[in-house]
């Protein structure tokens, strides 16, 4: 009998979004929409290298269990010119008291709650068609005016 293979990880690159002053769209029916405005950044590693490009948002709903539901769409812009569109879906889970440090902007470590993501890609054909070819991971933690991304490739 034949097994699936194991799925393994692999580091690619790293986003580091920069990100303006959220604001809130009120209360809905699955909770708080935020709206996050993502105003540039950089993408470094391994596999690709670029910037991200102003104009992007993160439209997170924060549900009554205070839990956070991701949905980031944004621009990187590889460099060689090319435009990679990214909408990176996530959850972040922590306690209350970290929560409102985080909304506070103050540094909490990582390890004191859950920020993970899928994000999914659609590059267009050409070197950097890969990323719409594979699945991917993410682990996110908020830095001030900016989120770190640590991309990795589902092998």
């Amino acid at each position: 009998m034949t097994s699936p293979v194991r799925p393994g990880l692999e580091a690619v690159f790293t986003i580091e979004a920069r990100i303006g002053t959220a604001r809130s769209a009120g209360p809905g029916p699955e909770g708080e929409r935020l709206h996050i405005p993502i105003t540039g950044g950089t993408v470094q590693g391994p596999r690709l290298t670029g910037r991200i490009l102003p104009g992007g948002s993160d439209w997170p709903v924060i549900g009554a269990d205070g839990h956070s539901r991701i949905a980031a769409h944004y621009t990187i812009e590889a460099t060689d010119g090319t435009l990679i569109y990214v909408v990176n879906r996530g959850l972040r889970v922590s306690p209350d008291a970290v929560r409102a440090q985080l909304r506070a902007g103050e540094p909490v470590d990582p390890s004191a709650y859950y920020m993970r993501a899928a994000p999914v890609f659609d590059a267009p054909a050409g070197p950097h068609r890969w990323l719409s070819e594979t699945l991917f991971v993410s682990s996110l933690a908020p830095r001030g005016s900016s989120i770190l991304i640590d991309v990795y490739r589902v092998t």
